[in-house]
C-alpha cells in the first residue's frame, strides 16, 4: 500500500471511475479501519485479496493496491 490512507485510496479510486461522494456512504459497506488493520496485518507473502461492492462498483484492496471496477 501506499503511505497514504487506506480509506482516501478507496475514495480516489472509487471517484476515477466517476462515483461521487454523494452517491454512497463508505461506513455502511465497509469498516476501513478494521480492513487496514487486516491488510497491514497479513504476510507479505500472501496473496491477500479484500473484494466488497460500492453501488455498482467491485473494490479489489490488496497489500499493494485498491482497484475499483464496474460490476
Amino acid at each position: 500500500m501506499s503511505d497514504g490512507p487506506l480509506l482516501f485510496e478507496i475514495v480516489e479510486a472509487l471517484e476515477n471511475q466517476g462515483l461521487g461522494r454523494d452517491e454512497y456512504q463508505l461506513q455502511r459497506v465497509i469498516d476501513v479501519e478494521a480492513l487496514e488493520q487486516l491488510v497491514d496485518s497479513a504476510d507479505p507473502h500472501t496473496d491477500l485479496g479484500i473484494q466488497f461492492t460500492v453501488s455498482e462498483f467491485r473494490v479489489l484492496v490488496t497489500d499493494s493496491e485498491v482497484t475499483v471496477d464496474r460490476i
